[in-house]
């Protein structure tokens, strides 16, 4: 029941990030004019590279976290706090200076319409602002699911998203603003979430014995292990981030309608994959330890415990989709054309549970050991397929590029169920880990 009592304060904020998505798309698409989706999902996409990129600062700050966790190290684990929120400043700072340029190759990359694109910019410079605020968060985030405080992470997402969604509603609904209300709203509500996460940091703090060392946190020599498993992370990302971008971008081409309702279908993926992170999350943390300690029992009860739920959670949402899935869709807009176009790639929303539930359980298992080369590697192997299947089923649509990206999952899934079984079971075989 360990795993069950840190999955689920990370399931339920993990819940109020979709929730936000919803609420993002469903303002601006009761808008009358679907161009203000269209750019707010133009936006959106952006800032997932921009961002999401840079996820590695949570992903590796608690898979080394967590290993400082089993060898009881509170230096570890306290420098391992400044390492990463410099590392987030730094690289957020530099994002805010390189605005123009990132922001014109962005939206050049995803080629949406005109005036999609014109209201994306917007968009965009507006959101970077929060740069330093989100990479912050992301390395606090990670620091407290490292120590299995998942109830903290449950706390700032709360705040975060709560503050997001009522500032969306007031700037949108109330004040008349547009995709430019929804851009604000989300700045104000990261510089709010990091306040408040610096307050939990320094709480924290003064129950961990050792102090800050000037060499961990000036050299750069001493970034050397945070370096060798972000650089991984990074590019892992930047590879998953593609496949949704060139998705979307795909989408784009055939009109302002099938991006919007792909925008739509995108949200059920969103909160398939926040419910089975939640397992993963978890898992991260309780491996994380047991690799530290090298305990390979426990590791074994940890990768079971969380199968069991993932495999659980994938097939309720399957099943939900299958039933409820175009009532799903009206909620989320209110444009008949949206929400016809939406409701004929409904089935592909229904078999993506079912193919995703393992990359999303391996992650984390490969996060927890900072095994991060084979989860780069399962994104490159899977874009290898991907692609050459969208050349050849282009002419099908946007059937064919659901197929192809659907194809995409399952081929990172099997990677890695092989790198699991090839890698693990030969290495802990004459161990308690079978």
């Amino acid at each position: 029941m360990r795993i069950w009592a840190l999955a689920w304060p990370i399931i339920l904020s993990n819940i109020t990030v979709p929730l936000l998505g919803l609420v993002d798309t469903a303002v601006v698409g009761h808008l009358p004019d679907s161009r203000y989706l269209a750019g707010v999902t133009l936006g959106a996409t952006l800032f997932s590279f921009l961002y999401w990129g840079f996820g590695f600062l949570r992903m590796g700050t608690t898979g080394l976290v967590a290993q400082a966790m089993g060898r009881e190290s509170d230096s570890d684990v306290r420098n391992l706090l400044g390492q990463s929120l410099i590392m987030a400043l730094v690289i957020g700072s530099l994002l805010i200076v390189f605005a123009s340029p990132l922001i014109t190759l962005g939206l050049w990359l995803l080629d949406g319409s005109e005036v999609a694109s014109h209201l994306a910019r917007e968009y965009a410079h507006i959101r970077l602002w929060s740069a330093p605020a989100v990479l912050a968060n992301y390395a606090i985030l990670g620091w407290f699911l490292g120590q299995q405080n998942s109830r903290v992470t449950l706390m700032i997402l709360l705040l975060t998203n709560s503050v997001n969604i009522i500032l969306d509603l007031w700037f949108v609904v109330g004040l008349g603003m547009t995709s430019n209300g929804v851009a604000w709203a989300s700045v104000i509500a990261d510089y709010s979430a990091l306040a408040f996460g610096g307050y939990l940091v320094l709480r924290q703090l003064s129950r961990l014995d050792g102090h800050f060392l000037r060499e961990r946190l000036l050299a750069l020599a001493a970034y050397k292990a945070l370096f060798n498993v972000n650089a991984n992370l990074f590019v892992r990302t930047l590879g998953l981030l593609f496949a949704v971008a060139f998705f979307t971008a795909q989408g784009a081409r055939q009109g302002d309608i099938v991006l919007a309702a792909n925008a739509v279908l995108l949200q059920f993926i969103m909160l398939t994959s926040y419910a089975l992170d939640g397992f993963a999350h978890a898992a991260e943390s309780l491996i994380g330890r047991a690799y530290g300690r090298k305990d390979w029992r426990e590791f074994a009860t940890t990768v079971r415990a969380a199968a069991h739920f993932s495999f659980w959670t994938a097939g309720v949402a399957a099943l939900l989709f299958a039933l409820g899935g175009n009532a799903l869709i009206a909620l989320l807009t209110g444009l008949e054309e949206v929400r016809a176009t939406a409701a004929q790639y409904l089935p592909w929303m229904v078999v993506m549970p079912l193919i995703a539930v393992w990359s999303y359980l391996l992650d984390g298992v490969f996060i927890g050991t900072t095994a991060v080369r084979e989860m780069r590697n399962s994104i490159f192997i899977g874009l290898a397929v991907y692609l050459p299947v969208w050349w050849l089923t282009h002419g099908l649509g946007n059937h064919g590029l659901w197929f192809s990206f659907m194809l995409f999952m399952l081929v990172r899934s099997a990677v890695l169920i092989f790198y699991y079984f090839a890698h693990y079971h030969r290495r802990y075989r004459h161990t308690h880990w079978r």
